[in-house]
């Protein structure tokens, strides 16, 4: 929603301002069709050229995904810890043996099923699962799975941003296509020099729109959707890190409503839940 709000209020005030300075808006809008082809051609060539398919068919998913609400929110953060606490508790009480049958078939799980936000998410709980069946099995220390966990963090964190990196570098290609695209126009101008001056006039204009909208649509479109993709890469890194601040935790003896409160201090300010407010979610879900 504020990615929409924010490109009207650009427009508004770009286009707004022009005309009411007493720009001719009808030469802009003859020429947009023909330069944002030009741009948008080549931009989307180089584009294809310079990423292989998996990056492509990942910044077209994220490009969807800055036009809907962050799930990380602070109601997915408590289901997550309060998921955590209760795989813990239950470990802590019966034995790592006990939790063996959640972690191999989590779908079943009567402890995933009970949180559905985070529990039908597939790399939530694969990552769970899979240092969880570490802890089972007693082969590594946390000192080792501690350095999983970042190798695997790391991975994910640089595997994301590859999409974030093809959108910034089309934000950096658009207004040098769009200076390929006013040159073209100025080429077309000067093979019309018998043109009256109020016709070359106009194809000069033209010509200029292209400069125009390739330094307007990488700074007011493609650089703002490749921030709010790193934002919200970045937000998927801090709920793994979460649940490896507080599964570490348990590994070194701290008992489970200890361990949830090291996942806490993880979380940013903004959707973190109080102490208060974890501890009555966690009691009201036993």
């Amino acid at each position: 929603m504020f990615v929409i709000i924010g490109w009207l209020v650009a427009m508004a005030c770009v286009f707004g301002v022009f005309i009411a300075h007493g720009g001719n808006i009808g030469v802009v809008l003859h020429a947009l069709p023909f330069e944002m082809t030009t741009i948008f051609g080549a931009a989307l060539g180089a584009m294809l050229a310079t990423n292989p398919p998996k990056v492509m068919k990942a910044t077209m998913k994220g490009l969807g995904e800055c036009f809907k609400g962050s799930k990380y929110t602070k109601a997915r953060y408590m289901e997550l810890l309060a998921l955590l606490y209760d795989i813990l508790q239950k470990a802590r009480k019966e034995g790592l043996m006990s939790i063996e049958k959640d972690v191999e078939d989590p779908h079943n799980s009567p402890l995933f099923q009970k949180y559905p936000a985070v529990g039908s998410d597939h790399h939530v709980t694969e990552f769970v699962t899979d240092y969880l069946r570490m802890m089972v099995s007693g082969n590594l220390n946390a000192h080792e799975i501690e350095a999983l966990m970042d190798s695997e963090i790391e991975t994910h964190h640089h595997e994301a941003h590859a999409a974030v990196q093809a959108i910034q570098r089309l934000a950096g290609g658009l207004p040098a296509f769009g200076i390929v695209a006013a040159v073209l126009g100025v080429v077309n101008t000067m093979g019309s020099v018998g043109q009256p001056p109020a016709v070359l006039g106009g194809m000069i204009g033209s010509a200029l729109v292209g400069t125009f909208l390739g330094i307007l649509l990488s700074y007011a479109f493609a650089e703002p959707l490749a921030g709010l993709l790193e934002a919200k890469v970045d937000e998927a890194g801090k709920e793994l890190q979460c649940i490896k601040t507080t599964l570490l935790a348990s590994m070194q003896g701290y008992a489970p409503q200890v361990a949830i409160e090291f996942g806490r201090k993880v979380l940013y300010s903004t959707e973190r839940p109080t102490f208060t407010e974890l501890e009555g979610h966690v009691k009201g879900k036993k």
